[in-house]
């Protein structure tokens, strides 16, 4: 093969030479009528060996070959995507396109499915309705025609609440408005992404119903005047990546004692919001349902100086709840008869602070450690309790310490302190730093003394958080004393 390549290159060589100079015996042999034969035969040789090439290796193009269209595939491997305009839906918002939206989301229901997710969830193979980078008037709430399906995407526009739209609606819907599924829920995987949404003062934002495994993913929510995103019932729905508020501002608004309305009311079980911003809103996040997470949520929705709360914890003796390094920034946290909560690794700023509110006078369980807290040295208290219905009688293993303070006061569960004196009584006064009044569960003490006596002592009094110590005779000492009221009985 080797030795047939390099004889095919010497004629070519040949071929050349011969055709860019001539030498004598060439122009000799031209004479003849010899020559020009010759060269036509080594021409037609290069002709036929260049087409054998390009049989055997096909020529390389810079356009690849079309690909089949969707249109020529059967329905059934189709992709799913439904794309709005294609059902007259308009993009420029002047329209009010919700019948076009309606169709594409029917037929996004009524789409080919395999199988089920849950029992009774049609897996509708991750349907896609794109919105198309568009923004589409509405004047009605975009709903599912019936529960029963999973694995759907709406995603990639905005919507926007019309003029005529109900004030109690929500601009997406994820309530079933008729069932034939068996499934306990409506809806299964259903994920809302990179949209936005203006409620333009019209209702809320997003309703999730009796939903399983619902994603709420990067979404941009405004102008609602009752809640940017209803979770009611169901199971693990995860809101992420998304910013909320009923005025688009970034701070210092002028309006901001008039803020209302909620962003996030969780009224359902085993949900989490992470990395999310709520900007303005009476409430930032509403929570009632159990074993719930936050993390990383920045509340400066309305300030607690003008009634605005950032979290409030509204399940009393049940709240299970675990807030993990988010931003109270001016508005806190409030939490109804706490049982088993958990605030760690977040930041106070602008005296915001936590206020644990009576109801049936009971707090369990509770973890409040390792916060920053920074005010204005106004006195703001970083824990407080709100006891106007009764005190709290119910106490146990409650931790609040290790919280770091700058320009507030410090209150704590745990608490150490140490008196020096000379004399039979030594009298400590926990009271300005301790949180729950006349409670110390646990107290422990030393007794160092300088003198020859060797005294007998005791705890005499530890009434209104105040620890006294007593000796049988006078002797300089110092004393140092831990006490914690939060101790399990």
């Amino acid at each position: 093969m080797i030795m047939i390549i390099m004889g095919l290159a010497s004629l070519f060589i040949v071929h050349v030479s011969g055709e860019n100079s001539l030498s004598f015996d060439h122009q000799k042999l031209s004479t003849d009528g010899h020559y020009h034969d010759q060269m036509q035969n080594m021409k037609a040789f290069k002709h036929s060996l260049l087409t054998r090439r390009q049989l055997v290796t096909p020529t390389i193009s810079s356009s690849p070959a079309p690909a089949p269209q969707a249109m020529n595939q059967p329905p059934a491997s189709r992709p799913h995507v439904y794309e709005v305009t294609s059902y007259g839906a308009d993009p420029t918002g002047k329209l009010d396109s919700t019948e076009a939206l309606l169709k594409a989301i029917t037929d996004a229901f009524n789409g080919p499915s395999e199988g089920f997710l849950m029992k009774g969830i049609a897996n509708l193979g991750g349907a896609y309705i794109n919105l198309q980078g568009g923004n589409y008037r509405i004047s009605k709430p975009l709903r599912l025609p019936a529960a029963g399906v999973g694995n759907l995407m709406i995603s990639g526009g905005t919507l926007t609440a019309s003029d005529d739209f109900p004030t109690d609606g929500y601009l997406i819907d994820l309530s079933a408005s008729s069932s034939s599924s068996s499934s306990s829920y409506n809806y299964e995987y259903i994920t809302i992404k990179d949209l936005m949404l203006d409620c333009r003062y019209r209702g809320g934002g997003i309703s999730v119903i009796n939903s399983l495994r619902t994603s709420i993913d990067n979404c941009y929510i405004a102008h609602f005047n009752t809640e940017g995103i209803l979770v009611q019932d169901g199971h693990e729905t995860y809101i992420r990546n998304s910013f909320l508020g009923q005025h688009i501002t970034a701070g210092g608004d002028p309006g901001e004692r008039n803020f209302s309305g909620t962003a996030i009311n969780l009224m359902g079980n085993d949900n989490a919001v992470t990395d999310v911003v709520i900007f303005s809103a009476a409430i930032g996040v509403m929570i009632s349902g159990q074993a719930n997470t936050l993390s990383g949520v920045h509340c400066y929705n309305k300030a607690t100086g003008f009634g605005g709360t950032g979290i409030y914890l509204k399940l009393p003796s049940l709240t299970q709840t675990r807030i993990l390094n988010c931003y109270l920034d001016y508005s806190g946290i409030v939490a109804e008869d706490p049982v088993q909560l958990t605030i760690s690794s977040s930041f106070f700023l602008g005296d915001a602070y936590i206020l644990f509110k009576s109801v049936k006078g009971l707090a369990k369980g509770i973890n409040i450690v390792d916060n920053m807290f920074s005010g204005s040295n106004k006195g703001i208290e970083i824990v407080q309790l709100d006891q106007s219905k009764g005190p709290f009688k119910q106490i146990d293993q409650v931790v609040v310490d290790r919280n770091n303070v700058n320009g507030m006061n410090l209150k704590a569960t745990v608490a150490k302190g140490s008196v020096q004196g000379n004399g039979t009584s030594w009298t400590i006064d926990f009271s300005p730093v301790l949180l729950f009044p006349n409670l110390i569960d646990h107290v422990q003490y030393s007794v160092s003394s300088s003198g020859t006596l060797f005294p007998s002592h005791a705890l005499r009094n530890v009434s209104e958080n105040r620890v006294v110590i007593e000796s049988d005779v006078a002797v300089p000492a110092s004393v140092f004393v831990t006490v914690n009221q939060g101790v399990s009985s």
